[in-house]
Order: structure tokens, then C-alpha cells, then sequence
């Protein structure tokens, strides 16, 4: 299968209810790395059981943060509209209610100054990183998806660096990891470039990545060439090409 036909995929098999198929596997991998990597306590089979389920197995006795929980089934709901708008230009609103859907129900969405699904109020560091301050989010935002929906043709390339800049401005409160990466499949679905899902165990090296992408870009195209190579491998699988 060529990446661009992974779109018509994902939605065929969506809407077929299949189980175990491509899009089944793809929410449950997606929605454990990317939580994971943000801190989330579920393991791969609870994420797997909840989705499959819609009810959660707790092991060993071992209680589960409601948050974990709440945003696990926001990540399954959320990729379905990343799906049903993944062939339009990226924008503001798209990014907006991809925040929106990930954080609705949660106890940050109880805060009055969190603003769910709109950019942030306070200043935010990623580590000891400085980001964009809030008075130029929406200014920086719209200039950076200006520039990026400006190139022609978009690559793979181009999709990274656009998360990079993406994260440095960390435009929401909380939830800008999850968002970006979300960006990135829906682009690389949308570009006929094959999608990625960056594993938590590799979250140290994507971290690295992120940090040093003004000097060495490289560190962070590696790591997601390796997890292009991955998923590749998963969708091949599917169509009865593996090895």
C-alpha cells in the first residue's frame, strides 16, 4: 500500500467497525505512545481494553488515574476527527478542537484559566526551555502555519520541522506533545508520507531531537524515520506483504 491510500484505509476500516485491522491497531499504538510519552500510567493492554471495551481492566489491584482514563477515550475520539478532516489545509480550528476533544472532561478543563481548546493564558516552560509567551501565541501560530501551508510540494521533512516549531511555541496550557503528534499523522496522511507513531521507548532520543533541531535536525528526522520504518512495517502486515 502507498501512503497515500492509508487515508481511504483508516476511514473504510472506521466505518466497518473492523476489528483488529489496520485503524484498530493504529488507535491503540498511537493513543499509548503519545499518552505514555506525556506521562500516563495505562498500560498498552489497559489502553488496548478500554478502547476494544469501552470498560477498563485495572491489574494487580492497582488504582488508575480518572485523568488517564478520560483522556485515553479523548485520543480514540479525537484520531476519528483527525481522519474526517485529515485531507483538509491545516489550521487554527483544526489544531484548536484537536485540544479541545483531547482535554474535554478533565480536571485541567475544571480550571476557569485553562481554556480548553484555546491557547494558553500562562507562560509554560518543556523542561528548561523557554516557549512562545502568551500575548504572541496566536500571532506565532498563525504565522508558522502561514509559512508551512506555503510550501509546495510538503514533505517529510517539512512536517517534522513544522513540529519542532510547533512545540517550541507550545501554544496550549497542557497537551501540546499529544496535539503535535496528532498534526503529524494527520499530514503525513494528507501528503501521501507514510505516518509515524513515536514509541515511548524512545521518547529520551524524540526529547533529544526536539532540543537540539536548531543544531543538528537530524537527531529528531532520525528518530522519526525509525518509527516511519516501523509503522510501515505494521501496514505492510496488514497487506500480506510481510516477510
Amino acid at each position: 500500500m502507498v501512503a497515500g491510500d492509508l487515508l481511504d484505509r483508516l476511514r473504510e476500516e472506521k466505518d466497518m467497525h473492523l476489528k483488529g485491522g489496520l485503524y484498530h491497531q493504529t488507535q491503540i499504538k498511537l493513543c499509548y505512545n503519545s499518552n505514555r510519552i506525556e506521562g500516563s500510567r495505562l498500560s498498552e493492554e489497559q489502553t488496548r481494553y478500554i478502547f476494544e471495551t469501552n470498560t477498563l481492566n485495572v491489574e494487580d489491584g492497582s488504582p488508575a488515574n480518572v485523568d488517564d482514563i478520560i483522556e485515553t477515550v479523548n485520543h480514540f475520539t479525537c484520531f476519528d476527527y483527525m481522519l474526517s478532516v485529515a485531507d483538509s489545509s491545516l489550521s487554527e480550528p483544526i489544531i484548536k478542537e484537536f485540544h479541545r476533544i483531547l482535554k474535554s472532561n478533565t480536571s485541567d478543563a475544571k480550571k476557569e484559566w485553562f481554556r480548553v481548546g484555546d491557547y494558553k493564558t500562562k507562560p509554560n516552560m518543556v523542561g528548561d526551555i523557554e516557549t512562545t509567551a502568551p500575548p504572541r501565541v496566536s500571532k506565532a501560530a498563525a504565522e508558522l502555519l502561514t509559512a508551512y501551508n506555503g510550501k509546495n510540494p510538503i514533505a517529510f521533512e517539512d512536517i517534522v520541522a513544522c513540529h519542532y516549531q510547533f512545540e517550541k511555541i507550545h501554544p496550549f496550557q497542557d497537551g501540546n506533545g499529544r496535539v503535535g503528534r496528532m498534526i503529524m499523522f494527520k499530514e503525513c496522511l494528507k501528503y501521501g508520507v507514510m505516518p509515524f507513531i513515536i514509541d515511548d521507548e524512545h521518547k529520551l532520543f524524540y526529547y533529544r531531537g526536539l532540543k537540539e533541531f536548531s543544531h543538528v535536525p537530524g537527531y529528531l528526522l532520525d528518530t522519526c524515520r525509525s518509527a516511519q520504518d516501523n509503522y510501515a512495517n505494521l501496514v505492510r502486515y496488514f497487506e500480506g506483504e510481510q516477510e
